[in-house]
């Protein structure tokens, strides 16, 4: 596409600051709608694994994200009492590392700073409130008052997006899936080179993520009932309580633990858009579209690789629509066999039923679907 174009990004999250960056360095004027009054982050951390830092190569900002977090190469799958059982080499795409550790505000913080550095705008504590979309461009109206024309509305505004109820109504509100996460930052202990996932029977997985030197995140699914909330005065005994099973470095993780403040619980649930993730001159992308469980680690590396293709695609073809009838041609099929791939493993993991098709899938397993993903996208 010749001519530089006005897009409007809703939602300053991973996927929104790696568009806003990537379109940005192309030449195109951006703004970014963030409802969040500054670029907080969240949750405690996140893994990157190599496609994705491909993209944070791509988008210019590999090297930050490394030094704020923690390069590992070995998956150790571990018994209850820390023993290991196995050593599994990760794959890389192209000269990316295998996998970063960061913490989620950190890497809020390099996004965002790379998008300003770019040209890009963020303007906080703003939504869409009213968007009217003529064929031409977008007329949108924001929280603050203000008001103006986008040649492109892009919704990276997350699992709960606003912009995909204006669009599709309730049809795709995000869907339960019976489990939910608990994490928790703890001292890294120096055992902890790479992630570290251990099994107690069908019932109890824990997740020791390393995030930087000194820090490292304890996470653990279980089946929890949907209205089921962590009590805020023993939340760190509770997931104590379904750890209970575990010795060894998990054990001395929970021990660091004494604020139930710092515990994170969030319910684990999808969506799928099934019909086209653009209508007219505005498009979903990331967990707007496509949200997924977190068991390949793959949710954000979905998101930013949405961004990358995306702006490829609006170099590549001759108008904007075009544009994101290829991106979405590229990214459905990837993105969709994530999410079935991902909701396998979390069900084989816990001991769920699963369906013919997620036994094919699960045959692949965990280490095939990374190799898998190190493919282009």
């Amino acid at each position: 596409m010749a001519s530089p174009l006005r897009v409007l990004i809703h939602g300053g999250g991973i996927g929104g600051l790696t568009l806003a960056t990537a379109l940005a360095r192309r030449g195109h004027t951006v703004e970014v709608a963030e409802l969040r009054d500054e670029l907080e982050a969240l949750g405690v951390g996140i893994i990157q694994p190599s496609n994705a830092l491909h993209v944070m190569r791509e988008i210019g900002v590999l090297d930050d994200c490394l030094k704020a977090g923690f390069e590992w190469e070995i998956l150790t799958i571990s018994d209850p009492a820390g023993g290991t059982v196995a050593r599994i080499p990760q794959p890389r795409m192209g000269d990316a590392p295998s996998n970063n550790g960061i913490p989620r505000p950190a890497l809020a913080q390099v996004l965002g700073a790379a998008a300003t550095a770019a040209g890009a705008t963020i303007r906080f504590g703003t939504t869409i409130t009213e968007l009217a979309d003529d064929g031409s461009g977008v007329d949108v109206t924001l929280s603050d008052g203000s008001t103006g024309r986008w040649d492109l509305v892009v919704g990276f505004d997350g699992i709960g997006s606003p912009l995909r109820t204006r669009l599709y109504g309730d049809r795709y509100a995000p869907e339960y899936t019976g489990f939910a996460n608990w994490r928790v930052t703890v001292p890294r202990q120096p055992r902890v080179q790479g992630v570290v996932m251990g099994a107690a029977g069908k019932d109890a997985k824990a997740l020791l993520t390393p995030i930087t030197d000194e820090l490292m995140y304890l996470g653990a699914v279980f089946a929890e009932a949907e209205d089921f909330r962590p009590d805020p005065e023993r939340a760190h005994q509770q997931l104590a309580e379904r750890l209970s099973a575990f010795s060894g470095p998990v054990a001395e993780a929970l021990a660091t633990v004494t604020d139930p403040a710092a515990v994170v619980y969030s319910r684990i649930s999808q969506v799928t858009v099934e019909e086209p993730w653009h209508v007219g001159l505005v498009v979903l992308a990331g967990d707007a579209a496509h949200a997924s469980t977190p068991h390949i680690a793959q949710g954000a590396a979905m998101a930013v690789e949405d961004a990358a293709v995306l702006a490829e695609s609006l170099d590549g073809e001759a108008d904007v629509p075009a544009a994101l009838a290829a991106w979405e041609a590229r990214r459905r099929p990837r993105a969709m066999w994530v999410q079935s791939m991902s909701r396998a493993v979390l069900k084989q993991e816990m001991g769920a039923a699963t369906t013919p098709e997620e036994d094919e899938l699960l045959k692949v397993g965990i280490p095939g679907a990374a190799h898998v993903l190190v493919q282009p996208y």
